[in-house]
């Protein structure tokens, strides 16, 4: 068997098996995701919405907060290149602002689910005993509740905010990924690289952390990539429902609940958001499934 290879110049090249095995474990998932054109399409998709979420000043046209309801519901045209909402707001620029904060909110609600998830993961799995099983009653209880119902009690309980909505997407990360952590743990502390620390006087903390957590990242990177887009499609969901990030900030799901009730005089008040939150999800889900492939062992 052999692999393709494209170099700087684009020329294409071949590797036989031999020369496939000796490279780096990032050389090898790099060449397998590559080779996934829907994941690449996905990821320059990501990356321009990033973009335009970044750079929202400069790309957007008009203040997303400025009404005039002389224009409102206006359809596309050279002024307003999406038309105007309800109020009479560009409605390209509120999608542009909007991206800003789903993306935000989505990426750091689930990076910090992950940190967290991670740790109680490695403690979970290395120290075993009481400690495993207290924390794993404590998993039990969170996947006990619904995912959407345990976010509608803490929002109503703490109230709707963008931080608020933070705690609330990283709470839904942390019992999966503890989960995936340790049981790559339990495995892992029984290898002999694990063995031959502890026999050379390593600390527990130096184990986990420079000897076990090294060896689970993989399934931390899939898990954290597909997260996101469910982070992403929950911020919109609360959003929607009058939960999530509370108007006049633009967010795509507070966006597609205000135009639901114009969807037979404007139906672009609804269309467009929700596609963004289709492909943005779709996107990130491809770059998962690409990643999933690219970083399994079982296939390298």
């Amino acid at each position: 068997m052999k692999e393709q290879r494209v170099d700087n110049a684009g020329n294409v090249a071949w590797l036989d098996d031999e020369e496939f095995r000796r490279m780096s474990g990032a050389k090898r998932a790099w060449l397998e995701f590559r080779r996934n054109r829907f994941a690449l399409v996905g990821a320059a998709f990501i990356i321009f919405i990033a973009l335009m979420g970044i750079f929202a000043p400069v790309v957007s046209t008009h203040d997303p907060y400025k009404q005039s309801l002389r224009k409102r519901m206006k359809p596309p045209s050279a002024e307003h290149w999406l038309g105007t909402d309800e109020v009479g707001r560009d409605f390209y620029s509120r999608l542009v602002y909007g991206a800003r904060v789903s993306l935000f909110v989505g990426i750091v609600g689930t990076s910090v689910g992950v940190i967290f998830g991670t740790i109680v993961g490695l403690i979970s799995g290395f120290f075993g005993g009481w400690v495993d099983t207290l924390i794993m009653r404590v998993i039990d209880v969170m996947y006990s509740f619904p995912g959407i119902v345990l976010a509608i009690l803490i929002v109503s309980v703490l109230g709707p905010s963008l931080f608020n909505l933070i705690i609330v997407l990283a709470i839904f990360a942390i019992p999966t990924l503890a989960r995936i952590v340790r049981g790559n743990v339990l495995s892992l502390k029984e290898q002999d690289y694990a063995e031959a620390a502890r026999a050379l006087g390593a600390g527990r903390t130096r184990i986990m952390f420079y000897h076990l957590l090294p060896n689970t990242l993989a399934p931390i990177i899939v898990y954290a990539t597909l997260g996101a887009a469910g982070a992403i499609l929950t911020t919109a969901g609360l959003g929607f429902l009058g939960l999530g990030v509370q108007p006049p900030q633009a967010e795509w799901g507070n966006i597609l609940s205000n135009g639901r009730q114009y969807l037979r005089k404007a139906p672009l008040l609804m269309i467009f958001p929700g596609a963004l939150i289709f492909l943005t999800v779709m996107s990130i889900n491809l770059i998962g499934d690409a990643l999933r492939d690219a970083l399994d062992p079982y296939i390298q």
